[in-house]
């Protein structure tokens, strides 16, 4: 090597260990001293530094990375707690800051170690995904969905897509595990080899998706795809009857849902059962994505089961928070399909129960809020509610469209005064179970107002 080249790469590495240093110290100052935890900001002051630092930090890991619309944070909680089942030394980004900051400060904190292999399971935004493969060479991809989001942000659901396929690109060698039962991830010819899971549950029955529904239209013909069997939205056994276009072979199969509740469901993989502390199909999905990657690793079933049994609730998802005797559970909601998948799990409790709904439109959560409008809240009539409460940043259209649901004036709050008016109504509410929905922002919000009012252990 010449002269001139080991400056140079000296040069780098220099670059490199000071950008390194500079994020470890804020990370290290915030903790200390602000109680805070640090997510992206000493990543946004080591890029500053040195914009490569991500490539320098990451270069002795096996890469899994998880991306998509809704569920990444399960996914990747999941897969994190089966695969140290197996391995020792793996790292994640747990809070859910899934943008390049927030990645680089993930590895800012790791210790990897010298003798073994070192994973790093990574939730990524996905229209971050192609800017941090610049700096990444992952060996797997996690596709969950892709559903209408944050139009601001992603535009279409195919926009979405090309995003995805533009980032896994950059690293044609990586498997790619698709949800099989989403037509757009079979719509297009990836450069990376792919594996399918699904469900396969239920005999065939000829029929549509609801009306209301995107991405049922064959990528081929534009004919009205059909089902055999549907999940939800436009998941499921689809078909195009004008042409050849099908879901592919499934490669993970969930053979048998044995049950469905609020707070967990059981269900049968490749002739094992599981079972996920977690309530809702499309919790499901995300232990099914989970366990294909514990397949891929060849990771044995009872391994896997214990990893899918994570004690601690991931962060705002079905997360409890106990107040004066009352169970407080936080469920993010940002979009009008996983909203109504939480609608239809509340729709399983039995007893009566209170609800709050907090809407923000910041710009993590997509300044849009029209979305709230798809949401089929008119269900919610239909539940033994005893008090719905609207608060957040857009309380007052977040009441609006609770009224338009039907929900009764005298049932229904508006928390006008932020959270201090919020917390005197779940302390007074006629119920012990109290289910908050919350977008991004406004489950960010409550869990540091939580936090510092002492009810929430661990900082925020």
């Amino acid at each position: 090597m010449s002269k001139q080249r080991k400056h140079f790469k000296g040069k780098i590495q220099m670059h490199a260990s000071l950008a390194k240093i500079l994020g470890k110290s804020v990370q290290w100052g915030l903790r200390t001293f602000f109680r805070k935890s640090g997510a992206s900001l000493p990543g946004k002051l080591a890029i500053k530094v040195d914009p490569d630092i991500l490539k320098f930090l990451a270069k002795d890991y096996e890469i899994i990375v998880v991306t998509g619309t809704n569920g990444k944070t399960l996914t990747t909680a999941l897969t994190v707690n089966i695969l140290r089942q197996q391995f020792d030394h793996i790292l994640t980004n747990p809070t859910g800051s899934n943008m390049i900051q927030g990645i680089v400060s993930t590895f800012l904190e790791a210790k990897p170690s010298k003798t073994e292999k070192n994973f790093a399971v990574l939730e990524i935004d996905e229209a971050s995904l192609s800017k941090v493969m610049k700096y990444i060479q992952p060996k797997l991809f996690v596709f969950t969905n892709i559903f209408r989001d944050q139009m601001d942000r992603y535009g279409e659901i195919y926009t979405t897509y090309q995003m995805l396929l533009d980032g896994t690109a950059q690293a044609p060698e990586a498997i790619v595990l698709c949800n099989g039962d989403s037509p757009i991830f079979h719509s297009t010819t990836m450069k990376n080899p792919q594996k399918y899971y699904g469900f396969d549950h239920l005999p065939d029955v000829e029929q549509l998706a609801h009306y209301n529904t995107e991405g049922v239209l064959c990528p081929n013909c534009q004919h009205i795809l059909h089902y055999r069997m549907i999940t939800y939205a436009n998941l499921g056994n689809y078909y195009c009857p004008n042409c050849e276009f099908h879901r592919p072979k499934l490669d993970i199969r969930l053979s048998k849902l044995k049950k469905v509740t609020p707070v967990f469901s059981e269900f049968v993989v490749d002739e094992e059962e599981y079972r996920i502390e977690a309530g809702g199909m499309y919790n499901v999905y995300n232990a099914l994505a989970a366990i294909a990657v514990a397949k891929h690793y060849q990771i044995d079933s009872k391994k896997i089961r214990k990893g899918l049994n994570i004690e601690k609730k991931v962060f705002g998802r079905q997360e409890s928070i106990l107040i004066d005797g009352k169970c407080i559970n936080i469920i993010l909601v940002k979009n009008p399909v996983g909203l109504n998948q939480v609608i239809d799990m509340l729709g399983l409790i039995a007893s009566p129960f209170t609800l709050a709904t907090l809407l923000n439109a910041n710009y993590a959560d997509g300044i849009d809020t029209s979305w709230i409008w798809d949401g089929n809240y008119e269900k919610l009539t239909k539940m033994s509610l005893s008090k719905v409460i609207a608060a957040g940043g857009r309380h007052q259209e977040m009441y609006r469209r609770l009224l338009v649901a039907g929900i009764q004036k005298e049932n229904l709050i508006k928390a006008e005064h932020g959270f201090d008016q919020l917390l005197k109504e779940i302390k007074s509410a006629p119920t012990n179970k109290i289910y908050v929905l919350a977008t991004y922002t406004a489950m960010l919000d409550l869990r540091k107002n939580f936090a510092s009012a002492g009810f929430l252990k661990g900082g925020f």
